[in-house]
């Protein structure tokens, strides 16, 4: 091991103790998305450790942005740090918001808990962990390598978790991400610390609206049942549409396996009048029955196709079922985006896991959507990748953690690859 990787390591584990304590001081501000909780709060929090460290900070409100109030603003905060002399700039982006906690925690969801190992509470893994890593590898990287020269960059963004419209793309939209601003980027979100993430599959999300015609429920033969239609919807996509993409996979290496397949998911069903105040129902035949569809496809499919196989689907009903009508209201829709493997970013990446962890990292691509899709196709910045320290399935989910081994050498990992990216100058 040359010089400065050695130093780079012992710097990193000698904040053992500091990363610890910056992921639990991270957790412990409850940045819940919705509504946007506490944003502030966290941003400035951010803030006063990296200048502290020599950086020079911005706070970004995205006035406008989806959610953007008084109330809850929607803050994000932005540090550069420059180096030595002029060169490039590796960016460290992480979202600090997290989704509820819902049921089910054994701990406190918002304290911070260790137990053996590993560090318990929402955003653990989804990625206030992978953020303080960042934040500990690029600290460590200013004091091991004073003439790098380029510069560094970390950002605490915020509404990942609902499309990143007032986070990574605000900025994106106003040249944060610009290739002349930042030529690397590693968004340390919980792909696992023996993977390098180059990108993700499509997602497209619809809201479906089949139409009746409202009467008495007692004589249900004077009205059309909206949900009736809606059923022979979901009897077309269930036998019809659901083989169809099962039968497709790509070359992405999505993870995990069922993934690399085309898939589509109900994500909510709504019919029918609502019930009353004593909660018994309403006696009428259901004029607008309306569902949300979540379609994630491949590299291979245009999205424009994604797009008709659906009204397809619909407008065969309108032609063989009598009565049936519809409305298809897009809601979002974001386009696969994988990276370059053989891209400079990714090549480091996987050199400093190899010597880090002592064995080959895998090259993924997630099954859900992240920020890389803004700074893709808004920033126009293509080397860009995932890599952090939480395990993929335990995002979202109750007793959520990090483990401890993994926050120190993923922190190692992100310090040498910025270094050898710092060090090439490409």
């Amino acid at each position: 091991m040359s010089a400065i990787p050695a130093a780079l390591a012992r710097a990193v584990e000698a904040r053992r103790d500091d990363l610890i304590a910056l992921t639990r001081d991270l957790v412990r501000i409850p940045t819940t998305n919705p509504p946007g909780d506490a944003y502030r709060d966290c941003a400035e929090f951010l803030g006063r450790r990296l200048a502290a460290s020599g950086f020079a900070v911005e706070y970004v409100r995205a006035i406008g942005a989806p959610g953007d109030s008084e109330r809850y603003p929607r803050i994000n905060v932005v540090a550069r740090r420059a180096l030595a002399g002029p060169g490039r700039c590796v960016h460290f982006n992480g979202h600090i918001d997290v989704v509820e906690p819902g049921r089910g925690w054994s701990v406190d969801p918002f304290a911070g808990t260790i137990r053996d190992g590993r560090i318990y509470g929402r955003g653990t893994c989804d990625m206030k962990g992978g953020l303080a890593a960042a934040i500990v590898a690029a600290e460590s990287l200013i004091e091991c390598a004073p003439e790098l020269c380029g510069a560094l960059e970390v950002s605490g963004t915020v509404d990942e978790e609902s499309g990143g419209y007032g986070g990574v793309a605000y900025l994106a939209e106003r040249g944060y991400f610009s290739p002349d601003r930042v030529q690397h980027v590693i968004i340390p979100e919980p792909l696992n610390v023996d993977r390098v993430c180059i990108g993700h599959r499509g997602v497209w999300w619809a809201e479906l609206e089949t139409l009746g015609r409202i009467a008495h429920g007692s004589m249900p033969f004077l009205g059309d049942s909206a949900i009736r239609h809606m059923g022979a919807v979901l009897e077309r996509i269930e036998h019809e549409l659901l083989p169809h993409l099962a039968g497709r996979r790509t070359v992405m290496p999505v993870v995990p396996e069922g993934a690399r397949q085309s898939t589509l998911n109900i994500n909510s069903v709504h019919g029918g009048q609502p019930e009353g105040h004593d909660g018994l129902p309403s006696p009428c035949v259901a004029d607008s029955c309306r569902i949300v569809i979540d379609r994630r496809f491949l590299i291979e499919e245009p999205i424009e196709a994604v797009k008709a196989e659906v009204r397809e689907l619909l407008e065969s009903l309108v032609r063989t079922r009598p009565g049936f009508g519809y409305q298809l209201r897009d809601l979002f829709e974001v386009l696969p985006t994988m990276a370059d493997p053989s891209g400079p970013v990714v090549q480091a990446t996987l050199a400093a896991i190899r010597d880090v962890l002592g064995r080959d990292a895998q090259i993924v691509c997630s099954p859900g959507t992240y920020d890389q899709k803004h700074i893709d196709r808004i920033g126009r910045l293509k080397d860009c990748i995932a890599y952090g320290p939480g395990i993929l399935d335990l995002a979202h989910q109750p007793d959520e953690y990090v483990g401890i081994e993994d926050l120190v050498a993923s922190a190692q990992v992100m310090a040498r690859a910025a270094h050898a990216l710092l060090s090439a100058g490409t």
